[in-house]
Order: structure tokens, then C-alpha cells, then sequence
């Protein structure tokens, strides 16, 4: 790659570097000199004037690159700076954007090609060639003078920096067998020697001798023992060991030979195929045909929020972030606003206020570039008639023919369409006069408004979904919406323009389960806070599964999170809810859960509920898991075995992690459990543990795991140092590596777990 580099004009000209603006609003415009450094993986910034001061990015930490006014910090300078001098850089994880203005189109578009051809490289990379990346960064870290090399005093600061606490013998044997050119400091290449051999992994090595005829390499027939006896597969396992052959064994002869050296034995176990997700499930496997109410969807709670919901930052960035995260169904909270345009907020508090046509703008953008299937926009509307007929301007005028306006084949509906059906297709949740058969019997309104009843919920607010003080202001200034402070029933007046952009999602409040089973239309949907969920849960689970397996349900968190936390979507899953809202902003059990579920079906948002939970005639009760037909429980057992380069977590020089890991097992209250390993002193680096934790599973087909390392403490709360979540039912079997993610869900390569 290097030498593709000189050949490149755009990163020529970045390694040169320019001067840039850097924007954070109307009044904050700095110039910045950017430069790509010599390494090509990072680039750096400093002010003109402010001494030494500067700022760096690795690029594996840009996430996309926005072209023109993509962005609201760039949208309010759209009058000073045309669009194709602005481009918006967007960080993996919930690090905020950088916003840049170039002095030209020419020299706009040189930092967007070159940085694009920049991370697509690094995305190109394989295992191997990461890993020396990971390392030579490291070195070029610790080689304070840039000589290019090190002698044994910066290689021991440097374990340290790496997590690695060794004794001072060992470390220094390791470092004279690296030190070919025996000059008492290594360079490159013998720096890279002494990584590997500090790195040896024994645990891989005891495998591999165990199934190896002559202690060097696996034949075939070796390797297809490995795989039918150790891994469980089954299949074609003669194909699969040849392509394993194929595809991760670095020797030629060895190839030639058709076997699998120790080194590329570690190369399969480290890659997507020896990890712990199934990759048969990583792209679509399942049927998209079913109607709507039939799968899980991944669903965002106060989409317009950065942070929490009290003082929080509204922003178009909420919506783009959760999109592209293969969120589907995103919520908009309308207000009257200036001029004539409804705002989105969080009423009542202090959180800013975007326009909303700026939301229906973002979703129209990002609504399918990660999955095609269907987006639902879930409408808070606390607008007047005057304003509600604007936001059904914006929805038909921007949404165009992607918004759904009418039922799919023009007929009367006699279920919910599938999310195959509904391809590319916004629908919009909120309130609308009338049943949705008016429309095909002649029955149709020809007035201008309609009246919906309040019900409590026409924005879906009750007493626990406000702050206790805001409660108390609104009933002193009349505002009183919750039950608890007016009991009458108010009513709220429709635009009929906006009732109609509503189709398959209509908002209803909800009675009992029982009204629902004699009355409800499947095209009805209720919400409820996440406690009212939980007491309908506790006192009819399985009424809740089926009136779920009927129609649409949203839970949403309680408006007591103040701070945006979120509940355990787990116990929603289990009743069948499929729209179970969760604050996307916030890291966090919550968040890994939802990511753990999405992960699987291609990312796409959409993953279908067991069968049991699908059919009318088959009772499921989460709280009685084994009286169902086709139950079968299954024992699961993890042997933790060693862990990989664990990120460090305090910034403290001198601290070495003392890492525990926990499994935990979320699914039908019987299989919540949790168990941990010892903890491991002083050892980030390569601890290795050997322990066994056992678990019985009542209900796979709903089970979660969730792998958490953390930074054991006597005296303190321990640290989070990593954790990686997914569904029991993407699970592989044998020996595999689980690669952790850092608290926002991204990667942190190379740490890794290994199981069996």
C-alpha cells in the first residue's frame, strides 16, 4: 500500500497538508493546518497560533465522510461557504463530528477521495497485516526520539503502556533473542520478533499438538477431525477443510501439501469463521415475508436526542446516527413552532428545537442506505390543525413516493404487510380519524379535521413518562395532561391532511387485553411506558404474547431516565413486543442487548420471533417456559479460557488491568443468570483462566449472551474493560475467539476473548 501512496495525488497532497476551517457554530470558525502523517493512519491538527498545542485522529475511527452542507453546524454557514467546499468527517462511536471548510472545491474533494481511499484500505486489510499495523503503531508510540528504535528501558515502558506486567528477566531473554543484529536495541522487523514471541499462545498451541500427527502442521484428515469433533460441524467438512487450507495458511509448501501450519491454524481461529457469531447468520437467512407484527424491530426512543432529556442537544445527527445503525422504526416529538413550522423537542424542558421538515429530510436520505425494509416514523404530535397540515406537507412533499399513502394493492386490508412487501417504504405511526376502512367503503370524510379522543395517550404520555416537577407545573399552569391530574377525557383535534399519511400504524390507546381480543384491528397500535409493560407482563404474559402475535406493540423507557438510561429490552422481547424503543445515544446493557438481537439477518433491523410466539393457537407464558410443546432445554457450557491484549482502562501509568470475565444469560425470567471467572492479577496482556461456567437454557430460541471482561477491584465498583453480546441461536460451537467490543459497541482489535 505504501507504494500506492506515492502514485496517489489526493494523499500526496494530504501529507503535505492544508489549512482548513474548523466549524463548531455561526460564530466559531477557526483555521486549522491539517496533515496526513507519514504513517497514513493518522491524521493531525493544530491551530496557527497556539503554540504547541494539537489534536490527532486515527483514520479506523472515521466512521463516513458527509459531502457539502450535511450537517446542522454546516447547514447554518450554508450562506458563507457553498457545499462543495464543506464536507463533515463522522467518528465511529459517540465521539462528535468534525466540520471542515476547505479553501476550494479542488482541495475539498483531494481530503475526501484521499481519506475514503484511506479507510477503504484499512477496511481491505487482512488479520495479519492489522495486527502489524496495531504493533508498529505501538512502536512508533513509544520511540520517543524517532530513531526508529528501541532500547530495553523504552521496550519495558512500553509493556506497560500495553498491559503487559512481565518479569524483568524474561523480558529482557525475550528481548536478546529478538535483537538479531545485536545491537542492544531493536528496530522494526526484530520489534515485531519479540511481539510475537511475548505473544506465543500456548492455549492455541495444546489444540493444535492434540490434533497435529507430528507436532507441526495438520494434515487434511487432521484438520477435518478438529472440525467434526471439536467445533461440531457438520456438512461438507472435506470441502470446508480445504478452504480453510486455502484461505488462512500463510506457507506455500505447506499448501502445497494440503495441510495447516500452527500459524495458520491461529490465523482461522482469529478470524470471522473461528468466531463466535455463526457467519451463516450474519447476512439474511431469515423469511422477511411474514406480516410486520411476526418480528422483532430495531426501534429508537427520542431518535432527535444527543444526551439526556432534560438539557440535551436536539439534532438531525440523532436520526442519522440510529439509521445507520439499522434502526427502523425512529421517534419525532412535534410542537408548534415559529413561523408557522413545526419543531421536534423533548416538551417542557430545556433541550433545543430542530425544524421538523430537517428530520423528514435526514430520514429521507438515510433511511435505506444500510437496509431496505421498511422505516417506521413513530409521530408525537402535539401540534395545532394548522401546523399538523404543514408536517403533511413536508411528509408527502420530501418523502415523495417512499412514504406509504395508501394500502398496497388499493384493497381493504385483511392483515399487516411483510416487511419484504413493504421494501423501501416509510410509514407513518400516529393518530387517525376513523378506522382505516373508511377509506374503501365510501365512507370517507370530506371534512378538513376530525376528532380523535384524548385517551390519555394521544402522545403517548402518562404519569410516569413525566418528570415528577414538570408534572407539578403543568397541572399548576393547566397544562395537565396525565390522568392523575384530569380525569375527563379531552379531545384532540386532526388535520385530516396528516391523518391520511397514516396507514398501517394507527395509534390507539389501550383498554385490556380482553377488549382488544373482541375489538382491536390489526393495523392498531398501543404503547405503553416500560412499567406499565412489565405489569401487564406479570399479571397476563401469555395474553401480552398473543395479542402481540396479533399486532404491533411499543414499549418505551419510563420519563423518569432523565438521563436517557434505558431498561432491559430483554423482558419485552419476551412478550413478543416488537417495537421496543431504547435511548440510542446511551451506552450501555441496554444498547449491547439491542445490538447483540440486530446484529444477525444482514443488520437489517428486522428478525423474526420464534414460531411459538408467531401462532394464535399455541399459548406461550414467558413465566412458565416449560409448559409449551416443543420445549427443550439445553445446557450450555463455556470453558473461558485465555483473553488477548485487553485494552487498558485507567489512563494511570502504572496500572495493569486484573481482568474477571462474566458470562451473563438474559431470556425468559428462568435463564437470567450471570457467572464469572476468578480475577487475574496484574495481567492485561495474556491472561489465561481455565475456568468453567455451566448454564440450563429454558428457552434458546430467546437467550442472549453477553461476554463482559472487567478490571477486578477490592475496594471499588470494577472497571468495564470490554464486552461483546449476541443471540444463543449465532452461536458456534468449539474452540472460538469472541473479539470485544469497547462500551459504545465498536471494535477495540486486537483484544479478544478465547472459549471453548
Amino acid at each position: 500500500f505504501q507504494a500506492g501512496i506515492r502514485e496517489d495525488d489526493n494523499l500526496q497532497s494530504m501529507l503535505v497538508g492544508s489549512v482548513m476551517r474548523k466549524i463548531k457554530s455561526r460564530t466559531w470558525k477557526k483555521q486549522r493546518y491539517f496533515k496526513l502523517q507519514e504513517d497514513c493512519m493518522t491524521i493531525w491538527y493544530k491551530s496557527k497560533k497556539a503554540g504547541n498545542s494539537h489534536s490527532t485522529f486515527s483514520v479506523s475511527d472515521v466512521e463516513a465522510i458527509r459531502e457539502g452542507h450535511q450537517s446542522e453546524v454546516l447547514l447554518s454557514i450554508a450562506d458563507e461557504f457553498p457545499a462543495d467546499r464543506c464536507f463533515t468527517l463522522v467518528f465511529r462511536s459517540r465521539r462528535g463530528n468534525l466540520d471542515l471548510v476547505a479553501e476550494s472545491a479542488e482541495e475539498a474533494q483531494s481530503w475526501i477521495r484521499g481519506i475514503r481511499k484511506l479507510v477503504e484500505n484499512l477496511e481491505n486489510m487482512g488479520e495479519r497485516e492489522k495486527l502489524d499495523q496495531w504493533i508498529s503503531d505501538w512502536f512508533k508510540k513509544a520511540d520517543k526520539n524517532n530513531d526508529g528504535r528501541m532500547n530495553f528501558k523504552e521496550v519495558r515502558d512500553l509493556l506497560k503502556m500495553m498491559n503487559v506486567d512481565m518479569s524483568e528477566h524474561h523480558a529482557h531473554r525475550l528481548f536478546t533473542m529478538a535483537d538479531k543484529s545485536q545491537s542492544g536495541t531493536l528496530e522494526g522487523d526484530e520489534f515485531v520478533l519479540f511481539y510475537k514471541m511475548l505473544t506465543q499462545r500456548e492455549d492455541v498451541l495444546k489444540v493444535f499438538q492434540e490434533y497435529s500427527a507430528d507436532g507441526q502442521k495438520l494434515s487434511q484428515a487432521d484438520l477435518e477431525d478438529f472440525l467434526r469433533e471439536e467445533q461440531f460441524e457438520e456438512g461438507d467438512i472435506q470441502h470446508h477443510a480445504k478452504q480453510l487450507i486455502e484461505r488462512y495458511e500463510p506457507s506455500d509448501t505447506a499448501k502445497l501439501l494440503n495441510a495447516m501450519t500452527f500459524d495458520g491454524f491461529l490465523m482461522y481461529l482469529g478470524s470471522t469463521e473461528g468466531s463466535i457469531f455463526n457467519p451463516d447468520r450474519r447476512g439474511i437467512f431469515q423469511d422477511l415475508g411474514q406480516p410486520l407484527c411476526h418480528y422483532f424491530i430495531a426501534s429508537s426512543h427520542n431518535t432527535y436526542l444527543m444526551e439526556d432529556q432534560l438539557r440535551g442537544h436536539s439534532s438531525v445527527e440523532g436520526y442519522i446516527r440510529a439509521l445507520s445503525r439499522g434502526c427502523r422504526c425512529v421517534e419525532v416529538d412535534c410542537w408548534d413552532g415559529a413561523n408557522g413550522e413545526p419543531i421536534v423537542y423533548h416538551g417542557h424542558t430545556f433541550t433545543s428545537k430542530i425544524l421538523f421538515k430537517d428530520v423528514v429530510g435526514a430520514v429521507a436520505n438515510y433511511a435505506f442506505k444500510v437496509s431496505e425494509y421498511p422505516v417506521i416514523l413513530s409521530v408525537e404530535n402535539h401540534c395545532g390543525v394548522e401546523q399538523q397540515k404543514v408536517m403533511a406537507q413536508h411528509l408527502n412533499h420530501i418523502l415523495g413516493d417512499k412514504l406509504l399513502k395508501n394500502t398496497l394493492n388499493g384493497k381493504a386490508p385483511t392483515g399487516l404487510p411483510s416487511p419484504e412487501d413493504l421494501r423501501g417504504k416509510i410509514l407513518l405511526k400516529a393518530k387517525k380519524i376513523g378506522p382505516l376502512e373508511d377509506g374503501f367503503n365510501g365512507m370517507a370524510e370530506d371534512s378538513q379535521t376530525g376528532e380523535v379522543s384524548d385517551e390519555n395517550d394521544v402522545v403517548e404520555t402518562d404519569e410516569d413518562n413525566l418528570h415528577p416537577d414538570s408534572v407539578r407545573r403543568r397541572v399548576m399552569s393547566g397544562q395537565g395532561r396525565t390522568s392523575a391530574a384530569c380525569p375527563q377525557r379531552s379531545k384532540q383535534r386532526l388535520s385530516k391532511e396528516l391523518s391520511d399519511c397514516v396507514v398501517y400504524c394507527k395509534s390507539v390507546h389501550f383498554r385490556s387485553f380482553k377488549h382488544s381480543r373482541i375489538h382491536s384491528k390489526f393495523y392498531e397500535v398501543a404503547s405503553f411506558t416500560e412499567s406499565k409493560a412489565r405489569k401487564h407482563l406479570r399479571e397476563a404474559g401469555a395474553e401480552f404474547v398473543y395479542h402481540n402475535s396479533r399486532q404491533l406493540t411499543r414499549v418505551y423507557p419510563s420519563g423518569f431516565r432523565t438521563d436517557s438510561s434505558n431498561f432491559n429490552p430483554q423482558e419485552m422481547w419476551n412478550a413478543g413486543c416488537q417495537i421496543v424503543a431504547l435511548n440510542f445515544q446511551t451506552a450501555g446493557e441496554g444498547m449491547d442487548l439491542n445490538d447483540g438481537l440486530f446484529r444477525q439477518n444482514g443488520n437489517c433491523g428486522y428478525v423474526l420471533k420464534p414460531s411459538f410466539m408467531r401462532t394464535a393457537e399455541k399459548r406461550f407464558d414467558p413465566e412458565t417456559p416449560h409448559k409449551r410443546d416443543s420445549y427443550k432445554p439445553i445446557v450450555l457450557t463455556i470453558q473461558v479460557i485465555s483473553g488477548q491484549q485487553l485494552p487498558k482502562v485507567n489512563i494511570k501509568e502504572d496500572s495493569i488491568v486484573d481482568p474477571l470475565v462474566r458470562v451473563e444469560i438474559y431470556g425468559v425470567p428462568l435463564d437470567q443468570a450471570k457467572q464469572e471467572t476468578r480475577y487475574i492479577e496484574n495481567n492485561g496482556f495474556n491472561p489465561v483462566w481455565y475456568d468453567t461456567l455451566r448454564f440450563t437454557i429454558h428457552t434458546p430460541e430467546l437467550a442472549m449472551v453477553r461476554f463482559v471482561v472487567e478490571d477486578y477491584d477490592k475496594t471499588s465498583r470494577n472497571d468495564f474493560v470490554g464486552q461483546y453480546t449476541l443471540p444463543l441461536s449465532c452461536m458456534q460451537q468449539g474452540y472460538r475467539h469472541i473479539h470485544l467490543l469497547s462500551k459504545d459497541g465498536t471494535s477495540i482489535p486486537p483484544a479478544s476473548l478465547f472459549v471453548h
